[in-house]
């Protein structure tokens, strides 16, 4: 059965651990790959990258691409989501602190933020604007 907007939009805002793919060079496949990422109904969404990684190279070519999120229990249900990005910016700290906010117990937050601060690089923050939904949930199966 096909999601409303707003339990789409509901369920996208839940905190699933994505699978964000875009575009390869010719002759590849997409790069899919899974991230974090931040959403709030009616709004872009955004994801945090390290600047100079591959997956950032390929979202600045293509100046689009899409998540899928999905879970398993009570129903199967997913939602997928393509648009342009809007926004590019370098990732600030409290983004990155947000971020791991919405994936992290509290109690963990403070210190991955502050080895990934430190460890991971620069980072760089894309900005989704959702033109393309797909959206289901299969019930019981």
């Amino acid at each position: 059965m096909a999601l409303t907007k707003q339990e789409r939009e509901e369920f996208l805002a839940e905190p699933h651990i994505a699978a964000l793919a875009v575009d390869a060079e010719e002759g590849r496949a997409p790069l899919t790959v899974p991230i974090w990422y931040q959403y709030a109904p009616g709004a872009d969404l955004w994801v945090m990258t390290g600047a100079d990684s591959r997956k950032a190279r390929l979202i600045k070519a293509a100046g689009r691409f899409s998540l899928m999120v999905e879970r398993v229990e009570p129903t199967i249900r997913y939602v997928s989501v393509e648009g342009p990005v809007t926004e590019t910016s370098p990732a600030t700290l409290p983004q990155l602190r947000e971020l791991a906010a919405r994936y992290l117990p509290p109690e963990k937050v403070d210190g991955y933020v502050e080895y990934a601060w430190r460890d991971h690089g620069e980072q760089v923050v894309f900005h989704l604007r959702p033109e393309r939904w797909v959206a289901t949930d299969l019930g019981t199966v």
